[in-house]
């Protein structure tokens, strides 16, 4: 057996596969996305404030740069950077209460899918290649269950973390806590507005997003012999956090900067850089500090990514 370069925890051998298996319902992820979201569509309207509304941008605003994107994605997930324990414990920690899963469970998911994407064929769930109706409630409310999965292996630092094992367990509770403040200040808008619209717009967002950065877009990279390719969702840069800027995290999975030409707004990388400049971040990974990989191949390039580019190859 051998772990997979770039698919971080992933390990396989011979008889692993990316392309049998079942899509199947998944009963407590549909019931959980469901009902937030069928809340957020009945309620919502209802129960509308300005200053719930309000609450719904700060705290999806929030929860998506430090939680999602920093924390669970370029951090946890890809180890891009480093900083104090106690940060990153905060910054997946409101990664969680995004509602999409737990850091294990999310870990899990992301490497799986990006060890299947790299391979030559792999299962239309992975590469998002239902019609749009289909591959939502795929995405959303079901699982792929492979004939045979590769296993998958935590590394000690995060398998021996006892917070990530709580927040494991509990992530859905997690909304309680801050559904019972939002109750006593603002009242029933600001839990409708600030849990049950934010998660619901958030993980159906993220869906979205990767539905079409999976499939159409702009590309300045290839990887050649990989079944899925990445592709940047340009109208979703800015509100992803950077995020939709795909085809550059498919080229440079490890680095911490995603949005790398000029306009490629990317706000989880200019949180970064305020923790470095605190002292609170440092070692951060950037595409040249990679190793090459040589199915890695560039078709168009222009302002920063041409520089990165240009360095890379210069190196081969």
């Amino acid at each position: 057996m051998q772990l997979v370069p770039g698919s971080e925890r992933i390990v396989v051998d011979g008889a692993s596969d990316p392309v049998r298996g079942a899509v199947r319902w998944a009963p407590v992820k549909s019931i959980w996305i469901g009902s937030m979201t069928a809340t957020a569509l009945v309620a919502g309207p209802i129960y509308f404030t300005w200053s719930a509304f309000l609450l719904f941008l700060a705290t999806s605003a929030v929860t998506l740069c430090a939680g999602h994107s920093v924390g669970m994605h370029r951090r946890l997930i890809h180890n891009s950077f480093q900083c104090p324990l106690w940060l990153e414990h905060v910054c997946v920690y409101l990664g969680v209460l995004v509602g999409m899963a737990g850091p294990i469970g999310m870990m899990r998911i992301h490497d799986l899918r990006d060890w299947a994407q790299r391979q030559p064929v792999c299962h239309d769930y992975f590469g998002h290649r239902a019609s749009f109706w289909k591959d939502a409630w795929h995405q959303l409310h079901c699982e792929l269950a492979l004939e045979r999965s590769p296993r998958f292996e935590l590394e000690a630092r995060v398998s021996q973390d006892r917070f990530f094992h709580i927040l494991e367990r509990s992530w859905m509770v997690q909304q309680l806590p801050w559904a019972l403040l939002f109750l006593a200040i603002g009242g029933l808008p600001w839990v409708v507005w600030g849990i049950c619209v934010r998660v619901s717009v958030c993980v159906t967002g993220h869906w979205l997003v990767g539905h079409y950065a999976h499939r159409e877009g702009s590309q300045t990279w290839l990887v050649d012999g990989a079944s899925v390719q990445g592709h940047d969702v340009r109208i979703a840069g800015l509100i992803s956090m950077g995020e939709s800027w795909h085809n550059n995290h498919h080229a440079f999975p490890g680095s911490a900067r995603i949005g790398l030409e000029p306009g490629q707004a990317d706000l989880g990388w200019l949180l970064i850089r305020a923790f470095e400049t605190c002292g609170l971040a440092w070692a951060i990974v950037l595409p040249e500090h990679l190793p090459r990989r040589p199915a890695l191949r560039r078709v168009a390039a222009r302002g920063v990514g041409c520089r990165i580019a240009q360095r890379l190859f210069a190196r081969g």
